[in-house]
Order: C-alpha cells, then sequence, then structure tokens
C-alpha cells in the first residue's frame, strides 16, 4: 500500500507542478491528493512537497484555511478567463461556446460562493 500511495503522490505531484504552468490543468487538487498520499506513505516526500514554492502559492492557504484571498481569487479567475476564452474565440462550434461559457460562469459562481474569501495578508 505504501508503494501505491508514493506512486500515486508522485503522479499527482508530476501533474500539479504541469498545472502551475498550463492553466487548462488544474493545480490545487493534484497538490493536495499528493499531500495526502504523502502524508500517509513518506515523511520525506511530505516534508519536500510542503515547502515547496508551488504548495505554498496554490494550495496552502486552501489546505488551511479552506479559501483564498480575493487577490488569489482574481488571478485564478483571470488566468482561468484568457486560457477558455482563447479557446471560444479559436473554436467555430457554437454549442461547444456556450459550454464554455457555462462553465466560465460556474467556476466564478463557485470561487465566490463556496470557497472562503480569506483576509489580505500584510506583508
Amino acid at each position: 500500500m505504501k508503494f501505491m500511495l508514493i506512486s500515486v503522490g508522485i503522479l499527482a505531484t508530476v501533474l500539479g507542478f504541469i498545472g502551475a504552468v498550463l492553466p487548462l490543468l488544474p493545480t490545487t487538487p493534484f497538490i493536495l491528493l499528493a499531500v495526502f498520499c504523502f502524508a500517509k506513505s513518506s515523511d520525506r516526500f511530505h516534508s519536500w512537497l510542503v515547502s515547496t514554492k508551488v504548495y505554498k502559492e496554490y494550495v496552502e492557504d486552501f489546505q488551511k484555511y479552506r479559501g483564498y484571498t480575493l487577490k488569489k481569487k482574481f488571478e485564478l479567475l483571470i488566468s482561468v478567463y484568457i486560457v477558455v476564452g482563447f479557446s471560444i474565440w479559436m473554436i467555430d462550434h457554437f454549442y461547444i461556446r456556450i459550454g464554455l461559457c457555462i462553465m466560465l460562469f460556474f467556476q466564478t459562481v463557485v470561487l465566490f460562493t463556496f470557497v472562503k474569501t480569506l483576509p489580505a495578508k500584510n506583508k
């Protein structure tokens, strides 16, 4: 079981790191999965992952406080709007465009209604 958890954790870490660069691939769920797997299987991998910049930037606040700052929410939405907006512009199928618009609408609603808005950090 330990080998399986480490394998899933490594795969999720790789996908999460790729998602930090490619906006359509989500980062947070993969890194959360990796943290869970490593917490159950390897203290060394877990310690390494929680010390990475990707973890701290994308996951730390969400895991600790179940939310994001307003600034982070807008950063997330802007990146998604740019990528999906480009897709809407490039695709010539009306129903796919409508589906992408509906997806953007629901992402925005979920982010601002179900994900807690944290106060801005004073640095």
